[in-house]
């Protein structure tokens, strides 16, 4: 593993933090302004004007990893991008992860990049032009609706929701809830996870389809408040689909029986980069937590000199450290060997990661005393929202069960080998 920044790398870095320091950064009050004032749910003017500039700037989306190797349903359609690999792309999306809004800024942010992702690998050339080039342009939304609650969606093979076949027309009928992206006035489209057939393989009985947000039988039910923050304008909704109709051709993602391989296609990227903005946002805790515990003096001293907070400060660096690492080797394997090969690694750093940061902003917290669980210093939404990641796109359970198994399978014959030995032990001397 070689984790040394290219030349080129290098200099990305350098244009995405003096983007960051020059504009998003000083915009971040324009921002609570604009999202404290009216209407909940709507496009934030202060956003749009630096999507602008980035894209102005080339600086526009750097989570499309290189197309070589990728089956294409058509060829026709170049995906705009640097085409970064997921080790290049991980010290651009922990600089993002510092500022919650900048990940859309550069056209970066969930759940749009995982569905570009899927459009990009498997739509045909029509779904591209429809969904894909829009949403590469940053003038729409989407969402991805799989979680249901109803079921255990920690195994997505549970879910209810139906795709019925009738004519040229699919019918879809569920509920789903956590779907990202549904309140933005912008979200156009979502990608529906269900099932169209309940006889096959129980990993074939799922399909993805695109559905038009417009589409009659669509309806929100609710956005969905996370430890009692909304996520405006943004948001996760509980949405039900009642008989909504959409065109066979127009809306089928890669193939009948095709959905569960496409979400985990999608998840693999998506997880990891969930994990390198968490990084980011774990430094800008450790960050505010130093500088408020040498602000501050209690009994005779700076609070940061009193050994319980400099044994604080040294954990959250080592553990920020080791953190970066596991993920830049993911990031590596992913590169060099495939998201399937990658599996173990990916889902340690899944685990990893949100534990950390919340460790580090916990901290944070407590350092800031009253005032940390105030909105004044933004650490308690950004535990809030570290803490879902501990069960968005899968929760902890599903990856230490994954961890656990493989580490489980290296001594798979270990059982039948101390048999083999306790049994030419027992047996009688003359037959040996």
């Amino acid at each position: 593993m070689d984790f040394e920044y290219s030349a080129r790398q290098k200099a990305l870095i350098a244009r995405v933090e003096a983007f960051m320091a020059e504009h998003v950064v000083p915009a971040v009050p324009l921002y609570e302004a604009q999202q404290a004032q009216g209407e909940r749910w709507k496009v934030l003017p202060v956003i749009e004007a630096l999507k602008a500039k980035a894209r102005a700037e080339g600086l526009w989306n750097m989570f499309m990893p290189p197309s070589s190797g990728v089956a294409h349903v058509d060829e026709s359609f170049v995906f705009e991008g640097e085409q970064l690999t997921n080790l290049e792309y991980a010290a651009i999306a922990e600089i993002m992860g510092r500022v919650e809004f900048a990940s859309e800024v550069f056209n970066c942010s969930a759940p749009d990049t995982g569905n570009m992702e899927i459009l990009n690998r498997y739509g045909t050339l029509a779904q591209k032009e429809r969904w894909l080039r829009p949403l590469m342009n940053g003038e729409i939304r989407s969402a991805f609706l799989m979680t249901e609650p109803q079921v255990a969606s920690s195994d997505a093979t549970n879910i209810e929701t139906r795709i019925v076949r009738d004519g040229d027309h699919y019918v879809i009928n569920g509920r789903k809830w956590w779907s990202s992206g549904m309140g933005d006035p912008r979200c156009k489209v979502a990608v529906v996870m269900g099932k169209t057939d309940l006889d096959a393989p129980r990993h074939q009985q799922q399909s993805q389809v695109l559905v038009p947000m417009d589409a009659p039988g669509v309806k929100i039910e609710r956005m969905l408040p996370v430890f009692g923050y909304d996520d405006a304008p943004h948001g996760h909704a509980e949405a039900v689909l009642e008989n909504v109709r959409v065109p066979v051709h127009e809306a089928l993602l890669l193939g009948e029986g095709r959905g569960f391989e496409i979400s985990q296609a999608r998840l693999g990227p998506g997880r990891i980069h969930h994990c390198m903005r968490t990084i980011g946002a774990a430094e800008v805790a450790l960050e505010k937590m130093c500088r408020r515990l040498r602000s501050r003096t209690a009994f005779g001293k700076a609070i940061s000199e009193h050994s319980v907070w400099e044994e604080r400060i040294a954990r959250a660096r080592i553990d920020i450290e080791m953190t970066r690492l596991l993920c830049l080797k993911a990031a590596d394997m992913m590169d060099k060997a495939g998201n399937k090969v990658a599996r173990l690694e990916i889902a340690m750093i899944k685990v990893q990661a949100p534990t950390m940061a919340l460790k580090v902003i916990d901290d944070a917290i407590q350092a800031h005393g009253g005032a940390g669980v105030t909105s004044d210093f933004g650490l308690a939404k950004a535990y809030a929202g570290q803490r879902t990641l501990r069960l968005a796109d899968g929760p902890d359970e599903v990856h230490n069960r994954t961890i656990a198994k493989m580490e489980l399978a290296k001594y798979g014959d270990l059982q039948a080998k101390l048999s083999a030995e306790q049994d030419a032990q027992r047996a009688p001397v003359g037959s040996r």
